[in-house]
């Protein structure tokens, strides 16, 4: 049971720039049951000597991942994302692994196939730009000490990779109950979550309708829709929520479309014809 609920999980790795890294974490994936690597934009060979050597008997798990070009193509089909990060950011609450990572493991009604997690990962020399950070819906931070407390990326996801593993080893444990001001949609939801690339689409639509009615401003347009995906992401829309909403947001281009033509044939019935 629990090797098929931690093969839901995908490990997402944003432009690792490290061989060896990539090698060790597919041997610790290996060791705590995870299988699905996904490498976004890799800026190492995961197949090269340096790989390999670390991987030591999980050599498999780096010929299985997957290799995109952009992080939206890495969460394709997940329900349910966590993104890693060190530092605090603005509207950001931070968790520690041990309080959050559970929640990936968490069952769902599901609508098609099986539930998705991903935990995201950033490259090793500047973590997660905030723009990554709007693709996840829980943000996790692993204590440290204050003088020093960049991990290494090896060693932070083989943290996260034991937390989900040492979850699932105590079936009896309840799911952590996640801290104020968390909202409360974090519970065991009765419905599936839309998957990030529906989401992706309502906010590609969002951000085109929003500045064709004067909304958006193009200078202004990336931190408000920011504080958009933050709201719809905590908001965990399902699949038929949000084509309601992409519905509403068609009507809205239709009817702007139309009283734009409306306004063009009334300037041309006013203007003046040469006899």
């Amino acid at each position: 049971m629990a090797e098929s609920v931690l093969a839901t999980i995908r490990i997402v790795l944003v432009e690792p720039a490290g061989a060896l890294n990539v090698g060790a974490i597919a041997r610790v994936m290996k060791n705590m049951g995870l299988q699905h690597l996904v490498l976004v934009n890799p800026q190492c060979d995961q197949l090269g000597a340096d790989a390999l050597l670390m991987a030591v008997h999980a050599a498999d798990v780096l010929a299985a991942a997957t290799v995109v070009a952009t992080l939206p193509e890495a969460l394709r089909g997940c329900q349910r994302a966590i993104a890693t990060t060190a530092r605090p950011r603005v509207d950001t609450i931070l968790e520690p692994p041990r309080t959050a990572l559970p929640w990936l493991l968490e069952p769902l009604q599901l609508e098609n196939g099986q539930a998705m997690g991903a935990l995201i990962f950033g490259p090793e020399d500047r973590g997660l730009s905030n723009e990554e950070l709007n693709h996840a819906q829980r943000f996790v931070a692993i204590p440290s000490h204050p003088e020093y407390a960049a991990l290494n990326l090896a060693q932070a996801v083989a943290i996260c990779c034991y937390e989900l593993y040492q979850f699932l080893s105590s079936p009896a444990a309840p799911l952590p109950v996640a801290p104020s001001p968390l909202p409360a949609s974090f519970s065991p939801l009765p419905f599936a979550p839309a998957a990030f690339d529906i989401l992706e689409g309502y906010y590609q639509q969002l951000e085109t309708v929003l500045l064709a009615i004067g909304y958006l401003h193009p200078h202004t347009a990336a931190s408000r829709m920011h504080k958009f995906r933050r709201l719809f992401n905590r908001a965990l829309p399902s699949s038929d929520e949000v084509a309601m909403l992409r519905g509403i947001l068609s009507q809205v281009e239709w009817a702007t479309q139309k009283a734009g033509t409306l306004d063009k044939q009334t300037k041309s019935d006013l203007t003046p014809t040469e006899d």
